[in-house]
């Protein structure tokens, strides 16, 4: 047993800038996260939200892309073609939002930006997930109108819209706020 194992020798102090990591249980004590190791994870992070909102939009692109070449869309009313047009216009956006990251990695990997890629890349997908979040509230808009009667497709894309943006916005910066973090966290 080394003196970093015994259970009464006092934690290791993280370098200046180092995130402390708290032990796991039953492992003893592990290494402070260092720089890299920090932006390296958060990096990842990054790529695997990514993935996943990549995917719903490039489904959901593909769909809307398919519906004006479908005999229905002749029957549209100017107001839905607007809306329909507003709606692919907002899912190419989201695509390129979510797709951002990937591309800002492959041109500057290698020129020691992975703080600033990590960075930038965040701030792309909140720009993306609120994309997604309108792209997929115009859509059902599209939907239901052509499905429900009246002013009843309004009021349930404002259902689902209220929804996101407590689920996706209210409730992270609610509990961001909670737990006494600045804007500059890892999380």
């Amino acid at each position: 047993m080394s003196v970093t194992d015994h259970p009464t020798a006092p934690a290791p102090r993280p370098p200046h800038g180092a995130k402390a990591v708290p032990p796991a249980a039953g492992h003893g004590m592990q290494q402070p996260e260092q720089q890299h190791e920090r932006v390296n994870r958060r990096w990842n992070e990054v790529l695997q939200e990514t993935r996943v909102a990549q995917t719903g939009i490039q489904i959901l692109f593909g769909f809307l892309l398919s519906v004006a070449f479908t005999h229905r869309f002749e029957d549209l009313e100017a107001v839905d073609r607007v809306i329909y047009v507003v709606t692919v216009i907002l899912a190419a956006a989201t695509t390129g939002c979510l797709i951002a990251p990937v591309s800002l990695h492959r041109f500057l990997s290698g020129q020691s930006m992975k703080d600033e890629v990590v960075a930038i890349a965040g701030r792309l997908m909140i720009c993306g997930m609120v994309l997604l979040a309108l792209t997929v509230g115009s859509t059902l808009l599209l939907i239901l109108h052509v499905v429900v009667p009246g002013l009843l497709a309004e009021v349930l894309v404002g259902v689902v819209m209220l929804w996101f943006a407590l689920a996706w916005y209210a409730l992270p910066m609610w509990l961001r706020r909670r737990a006494g973090r600045s804007g500059g966290d890892d999380a």
